[in-house]
Order: C-alpha cells, then sequence, then structure tokens
C-alpha cells in the first residue's frame, strides 16, 4: 500500500497588528498650539497701527517699540527655565498650563488702557510662550522617529507661521467687524482656553504613557536611550555644557542674528508699509499675510529637506547645509530692497526672507533633538533664548535706525543692510555647528 502523503504545511499567517496613529494626533494638536501661540504674538504688531488704537492710548512709537520689544524679552529670558520644567514634570500638564495663561493675559491685554498695562500683559504673554516650543521639541524626540524629526519640526513650526500669516489680515477683519481691538483680544483669548483644554486631554509625554499607542507603534517610534525626567541636581552641570559647547554658541549665534532679520517681518513691516509707502491698512495687511504666507510653504519644504539632506550626506553636514544655503539667500533678498523701490517688489524680496526663513527652520529644531537629549527642552530654550535677544534687539533697532537716516533719507536702507548683513552671520556659523555630538553624551550619534 502506498503511503499518504503527510498532510501540508498550514500556511503561516502574520496577525502583527498594525501600528495605530496616535502620533499624527500628538502632533496635530501641536500644530494648533503654535497657531494660536502665532495669532497671539503676532496681532498685536496689526493693532499698534490702527487709529482707534493710537486714539484710545496716545502712545507714542518709542512707547510702542518698547511694548513690542518687551514680549520677546521675557519670551527669551525663560526660554530655558520654562523648557526645563517642561522636561521636569512633563509636557502634557506644562504646556497646557502654558497655552492657558498667554491665552488668559492675551484676553486680559483688551481690558487695559495705559501704556504700563499693556506692558506688563505682553512681558506675561512672553513668560507663558516660552516654555511652548522648547517643551514641544521634547514632545517630537519622544514621539517621531529619528528619521521623520525634520518633517515633525516643520510640522509644527508650519502651524505657528499658518497662525502668523493667518494674524494680520484676520485681526483687521474681526477688528471691523467686532466694533474694536478688544473685542478681537478676548476672542483669541477664548480660542487659546479650549486649545489649552484639548492638548490637555489629547497629548501623553511619551508613548509608553499613552493606553492607545499599541506596541507595533512605539516599535516604530523607537527607543530613547536616556528617556528619564532630569532631576534638579543636574540643572548645573546642563547649563556648564551650554556654556561650554561651541556648537550650541555657533547655533545661539545664528539664531540671534537671524531675528533680527525676521522680527521685522511681524513688527515693523505692517507700520514701514503704511508710513514709508502709504500703503491703505487692509491692503497692508493683506501683503504682510502673503509675506508670511511664504514661510508656511518654508517649513514644509525645510522638514523635508533637512531628512533628505541627512540621508545624503550624513547627519554632521546633512543638518548645517540647509540652514547656511536658505540663510545667505535671505539675506540677499535683503540687500535686493537696497536697489528696487517698488512695493510689491519689496513685499516680493521680503517674502524670500520668510521663506528661507523657515526653509533653514526644521533643520535648526532637529539639530537641538539631535544633541538634546531627555534636556531637549532646556536645551532648545537655551538657543531660542538668544535668538528672541535678537528679535527684542530688532524692535528696538528698526525705530532708532530709521531716526539716525531721517535727514538723510537713508533710514530704511540702513535696516534693510542691518537685517542682510544678519542673515550672512548667521549662515557663517551654522558651519561650524555638529548635530553629532550630544551636549551630555560622550558618544558620537551616527
Amino acid at each position: 500500500m502506498t503511503p499518504s502523503p503527510p498532510p501540508a504545511a498550514a500556511p503561516h499567517l502574520d496577525f502583527a497588528p498594525q501600528a495605530t496613529r496616535i502620533r499624527y494626533r500628538i502632533i496635530g494638536i501641536s500644530v494648533l498650539m503654535a497657531f494660536i501661540m502665532y495669532l497671539d504674538r503676532i496681532c498685536l504688531g496689526e493693532i499698534v497701527k490702527t487709529d482707534s488704537f493710537k486714539q484710545e492710548t496716545g502712545l507714542s512709537k518709542d512707547q510702542i517699540g518698547s511694548i513690542l520689544g518687551a514680549f520677546f524679552f521675557t519670551y527669551a529670558l525663560f526660554q530655558v527655565p520654562a523648557g526645563w520644567i517642561g522636561d521636569r514634570f512633563g509636557a502634557q500638564k506644562m504646556l497646557a498650563a502654558y497655552i492657558l495663561l498667554w491665552s488668559l493675559l492675551t484676553a486680559a491685554t483688551g481690558l487695559v488702557y495705559g501704556s504700563l498695562g499693556l506692558l506688563l500683559m505682553r512681558l506675561g504673554v512672553g513668560v507663558a510662550q516660552a516654555g511652548a516650543y522648547p517643551t514641544s521639541n521634547s514632545i517630537i524626540r519622544r514621539w517621531a522617529p529619528l528619521s521623520q524629526r525634520g518633517v515633525s519640526s516643520g510640522l509644527i513650526s508650519f502651524g505657528g507661521r499658518l497662525g502668523a500669516t493667518a494674524a494680520p489680515f484676520l485681526t483687521m477683519w474681526l477688528i471691523l467687524n467686532l466694533g474694536g481691538w478688544r473685542q478681537t483680544l478676548w476672542i483669541y483669548g477664548i480660542v487659546g482656553v479650549v486649545i489649552a483644554i484639548v492638548y490637555f486631554l489629547i497629548v501623553r509625554d511619551r508613548p509608553s504613557d499613552h493606553s492607545g499607542c499599541n506596541t507595533a507603534e512605539r516599535e516604530l517610534i523607537g527607543t530613547r536611550e536616556d528617556d528619564s525626567q532630569p532631576a534638579l541636581g543636574e540643572l548645573l552641570r546642563l547649563l556648564l555644557a551650554c556654556v561650554s559647547s561651541r556648537s550650541l554658541w555657533l547655533n545661539s549665534i545664528g539664531q540671534f542674528c537671524v531675528n533680527i532679520g525676521w522680527a521685522f517681518l511681524v513688527t515693523w513691516l505692517p507700520t514701514y508699509l503704511k508710513e514709508e509707502k502709504q500703503v491703505p491698512e487692509q491692503t497692508g495687511a493683506l501683503m504682510v499675510s502673503l509675506v508670511l504666507a511664504a514661510g508656511m510653504l518654508g517649513q514644509l519644504v525645510g522638514g523635508k529637506m533637512t531628512d533628505w539632506s541627512v540621508r545624503q550626506f550624513g547627519l554632521r553636514y546633512g543638518r548645517v547645509l540647509p540652514i547656511s544655503t536658505a540663510n545667505f539667500i535671505a539675506g540677499t533678498a535683503y540687500l535686493g530692497c537696497l536697489s528696487i523701490d517698488s512695493v510689491w517688489g519689496i513685499v516680493a524680496l521680503c517674502a524670500v526672507v520668510s521663506m528661507m526663513t523657515d526653509v533653514a527652520n526644521p533643520s535648526i529644531w532637529a539639530f537641538m533633538q539631535d544633541v538634546g537629549g531627555k534636556n531637549t527642552g532646556a536645551i532648545f530654550g537655551w538657543a531660542n533664548m538668544w535668538g528672541n535677544f535678537g528679535a527684542s534687539f530688532s524692535s528696538k533697532m528698526v525705530p532708532w535706525l530709521m531716526a539716525y537716516g531721517a535727514s538723510s533719507g537713508s533710514g530704511q536702507g540702513l535696516v534693510f543692510t542691518m537685517c542682510g548683513t544678519a542673515f550672512f552671520v548667521a549662515g557663517l556659523a551654522a558651519l561650524g555647528m555638529n548635530a553629532t555630538m550630544p551636549l551630555l553624551s560622550e558618544r558620537r550619534l551616527r
């Protein structure tokens, strides 16, 4: 009798669960957070140029410059402590608290009348917003795979630029349709409170803390070698590492210079268009929105570019090449403003500046995630602090240079020259940065 053949082996079935997508929700609410943050930050640049604001407050240009610059001063000064607090106590609680605080202060700004009250409100908003981007960087480091840090950073920055782009036109539209600038600030404050609540409900500090994030998604995201909360005793060591790091100082110098040039677009460009070029308020608001909209595209391009650049050239040079190239182009665009008189020509060149600033931004964020480790929030805060000192300096520099050159008619030329030169310095500084050397580790990244 012929033996019967052995039974066929059962086909192998792969029942591995598909990765959940909680990381996309985390990035999505972070984008919304960045949107309202920049909306609240930029709106005052439009409000201060309106006739109703001037009539109600009676502030001089110098006083307005101090109020606009006050935000950047405290925003810069509190970057490191707010970032470290976010690292220490977790993004879910701290960033939700930051959003809530600056939203309430934005609404309260609509209740004050004098220069002192406005100054105090803007100082407070600066303190509250100081922890937003540093803490978001910690979230990206924990929730995005290394190969997608650039894109994730670009998306959150995109949310900020979307808010900045919407702010001029939306603020002016609300002022005209709600009856005044105070009501507009109240609306922005209420929206921010809602976003703070949603952020707290959705976000968790790390994938392992989120009940909806399955094992497959955690494996896709990857593990972090040092993901513990930094202890208070480590703070001095962290500060010493910041002070002694050549790469971080170069990054800080670059951010200081970039913000000298970029801050002009969101603080004094609306006033420049109205007073120097006699552009009507609504048309000027549309022009500023178009300039900042170019930055939105830059964030998306820059995110893809930095991830591609790292794959092509490695971490050392792949991180810095997009930064240097973009800054050199931005500096050239500002210098180009010296040779044209067309309003739309200047707006187009300012749009190039806006776009190139944001092409470089995801690389800068990813660099700080590369070297920051569990202290990414605090290290981001250190570099961003110097960047916003640059923005604060720019807010005071522009009216000073305009006044200095008033007799010869060279004021606007001095402003464009200073802004362009600052971008060239930033481009050169970036070339010396090294993302392969974590600040608190002897092990070189690959």
